[in-house]
């Protein structure tokens, strides 16, 4: 008599873990949630590449496309600013509604007239930003973005930044919308950006 409920109990069980197994491979499968949980962006103040004094307030009504790096940085800041300017010039008129913002993690030698230098270099919408120490650590905090200087052996002068290398898109009024790798190709970065403008 038991036998009989055996193999239709065993026949559920296997259905009920081939369905588990499914829900678990379509999840992995799917491309990860641009949103955050968490809180990212909010207020700062700090000081662009002409030497002007800015808020967040300044830019309340464009989508910012933020981005944490260095002027010294060898490979990834480069990188990802030319995507930044490659893709903005294929939004073409919609590019106006973007602002390109490229925060110095590295505030001891990116002055404002370090960063009007590199900026120029990328597209003409980028500001350069920068600012002491203690405001450098709370934007860079708002946003959960990492930096840490890493010294070389040739003395004080000597060293690199590592950190953060995502781009972050924020609406107006500042809303995070995105994240996006640096190393998304330019075309990849438009048709993001071009999804939320």
């Amino acid at each position: 008599m038991q036998r009989r409920f055996v193999f239709p109990v065993l026949a559920i069980v296997l259905l009920l873990a081939g369905a588990l197994s499914w829900s678990a491979f379509k999840r992995l499968s799917e491309p990860p949630s641009v949103t955050s949980p968490i809180p990212v962006g909010g207020t700062f103040a700090l000081v662009d590449h002409r030497g002007q004094a800015v808020t967040e307030a300044d830019f309340r009504d464009r989508y910012l496309l933020v981005f944490f790096g260095y002027v010294y940085c060898p490979d990834v800041c480069p990188t990802a600013l030319s995507a930044v300017t490659e893709a903005l010039e294929q939004l073409g008129p919609e590019s106006a509604k973007v602002q390109p913002l490229f925060i110095s993690v590295d505030p001891e030698r990116d002055t404002p007239e370090v960063l009007k230098s590199y900026v120029e270099n990328f597209h003409p919408s980028m500001i350069g930003l920068t600012g002491s120490p203690d405001q450098i650590a709370a934007v860079a905090k708002a946003y959960h973005a990492y930096f840490k200087k890493v010294k070389g052996e040739e003395g004080d002068e000597d060293y690199l930044m590592y950190h953060t290398s995502s781009l972050y898109l924020m609406a107006p009024g500042g809303k995070f919308l995105a994240r996006f790798s640096h190393e998304t190709a330019p075309q990849d970065l438009a048709a993001g950006l071009r999804k939320h403008l």
